[in-house]
């Protein structure tokens, strides 16, 4: 990408801002002027296509300056401290954010990699525009990755598939999401990659001609009862139809193949949108989610049901307000505006980072990079099961988890007196798994009580198990205490003695 045209995607910027984006380009420029990348092309272009993705998203000036400066620190003679004399501290915070550890501080390349990983999830913690810029400078690398040599195109895909791509996820940011997947897809499993695209291909045809003719009908329908919506084709994408065909399924039975996408302008034409479809045609049992109503933890709101259609296909239609939709593709990107005075959501910010909150209070007591990393993968980046509290709150737990698990998401000390609970009224062992909907009730003792040890054969967050092995510790270290103190007191009673024994008695009666 060249640098006018950057300008051409920032016209929602004052022209101040662009200003500012003109002196970050003309720094970047004389910094990286001697550099290319293994492509031929000008090193330049890297951090310019960065900073493009990111002006897709409308991010502000800051970031803009930061990602067009983000390789100067790591690559050039330029400092941190540098970039903050002269773009001020936020572009300076920013730049250090992403910027990579010294590798010659580590053991081993996978030490190095679960360093810079630790390194940018606290940074985020603080300022989430760095995993932004992070997920751009990934994304365009990945989409760059076949000028490197194999090994290191598989070992970058695979980093992509463990933490990127399940970060976006996470962010709610789909677009970057799917497309991480399907080019770390197509660099690990490159012949599978091809066959799915090829049948993809074959079908095109068939498949837009039938799902141009749901499209007609829908439309006429809900146009007759007053609902206005936008209804479209939804893509499909590579990698989701991999993971379907892995369990078995056939490729003619994905239902991903054939989708529709509806938006409308309010939540109540959506519901509106929901009965005409299934007036229309008989929805799957099981396969509707109502995530309008229970949102995922991500902020990602829809209608989502399959139907068989008139000609006895099964047909997935997503149903949301524009509002929404904005939301599913770009995800926390779409209501993190930096503008003068702030300009924020607090309230919907701090419920959509909780989890990373928790994750920051593991980094401090995971003191293994590699080990915090494996619990990252484990509690933030799989599938989601949702669960309530009985006062109606939801909790997002990691798919299998337990009743346990639960209780130590409430509060510690509900974890540590946890002696039974209660799944929908009904008594459930505590390694019962949790399933979606659950209402969930921890049962406590009154009195001082205490895990299990063998409650670690069976819980599934990092934060459970660290809680239960830091009770034992801390169990530990008074037992050794109390332990301490007693031979100590012992040792002081015998030593009183033996000086008492020395005493001759005539000077003892006159003590």
């Amino acid at each position: 990408m060249q640098f006018a045209e950057l300008l051409t995607k920032v016209g929602y910027l004052p022209p101040s801002d662009v200003d500012v984006l003109s002196r970050a380009y003309d720094a970047a420029a004389s910094a990286h002027h001697d550099q290319n990348r293994l492509s031929g092309e000008k090193f330049i272009e890297h951090p310019l296509s960065v900073a493009g993705i990111l002006a897709d998203l409308q991010l502000d000036r800051d970031t803009l300056a930061a990602a067009i400066l983000h390789d100067t620190v790591e690559d050039t003679h330029l400092t941190v401290s540098d970039l903050e004399q002269s773009f001020g501290p936020t572009v300076g915070k920013l730049v250090a954010g992403v910027t990579k550890l010294e590798k010659i501080s580590f053991h081993s390349q996978e030490q190095a990699q679960a360093e810079n990983v630790r390194k940018m999830l606290v940074a985020m913690a603080e300022d989430v525009r760095v995993v932004l810029m992070k997920l751009a400078d990934r994304l365009h690398n990945m989409r760059t990755v076949n000028y490197l040599p194999e090994n290191r195109r598989r070992a970058m895909a695979q980093e992509t598939l463990d933490i990127y791509a399940p970060l976006a996820h996470r962010l709610g940011m789909w677009n970057i999401k799917w497309e991480l997947e399907d080019l770390s897809f197509a660099q690990l499993h490159p012949e599978e990659y091809q066959e799915i695209v090829k049948k993809i291909a074959r079908k095109r045809k068939e498949r837009e001609a039938y799902v141009n003719d749901i499209k007609e009908i829908l439309e006429r329908e809900l146009t007759a009862v007053g609902v206005k919506a936008d209804t479209s084709g939804r893509p499909k994408h590579v990698y989701s139809i991999a993971n379907k065909l892995a369990l078995g399924k056939d490729f003619d039975e994905i239902y991903d193949l054939s989708a529709i996408r509806v938006l409308t302008d309010s939540i109540k034409d959506c519901y509106g949108a929901l009965g005409v479809i299934h007036s229309l045609w008989k929805p799957i049992p099981g396969r509707f989610k109502d995530y309008i109503a229970m949102p995922k933890s991500n902020g990602y709101q829809s209608l989502h049901t399959t139907v068989v259609s008139h000609s006895g296909e099964p047909m997935e239609i997503q149903i949301r307000t524009h509002e929404m939709h904005r939301t599913a593709e770009w995800g926390v990107a779409a209501h993190w505006t930096y503008k003068e005075g702030g300009g924020k959501d607090e309230r919907k910010m701090d419920q959509r980072f909780a989890w990373l909150r928790q994750l920051m209070d593991w980094q401090k007591e995971v003191l293994d990079a590699e080990k915090f990393v494996d619990a990252v993968k484990v509690d933030v980046f799989r599938d989601e099961v949702f669960v309530f509290t009985p006062k109606g709150d939801v909790l997002a737990l990691p798919s299998g988890a337990t009743a346990v698990d639960f209780a130590y998401r409430i509060h510690t000390e509900v974890g540590h007196r946890c002696i039974g609970a209660k799944s929908n009224g009904r008594m459930v062992p505590l390694d019962y798994p949790l399933q979606n909907g659950d209402i969930v009730e921890v049962l406590t003792s009154k009195g001082p009580h205490g895990p299990s040890r063998d409650w670690l054969g069976f819980v599934k967050t990092a934060g459970a198990a660290q809680k239960i092995r830091g009770w034992f510790k801390k169990e530990r270290r008074e037992e050794n205490v109390t332990k301490g103190k007693e031979l100590l007191d012992k040792e002081f009673r015998r030593m009183q003695q033996r000086a008492l024994a020395s005493i001759g008695d005539e000077r003892v009666l006159e003590l």
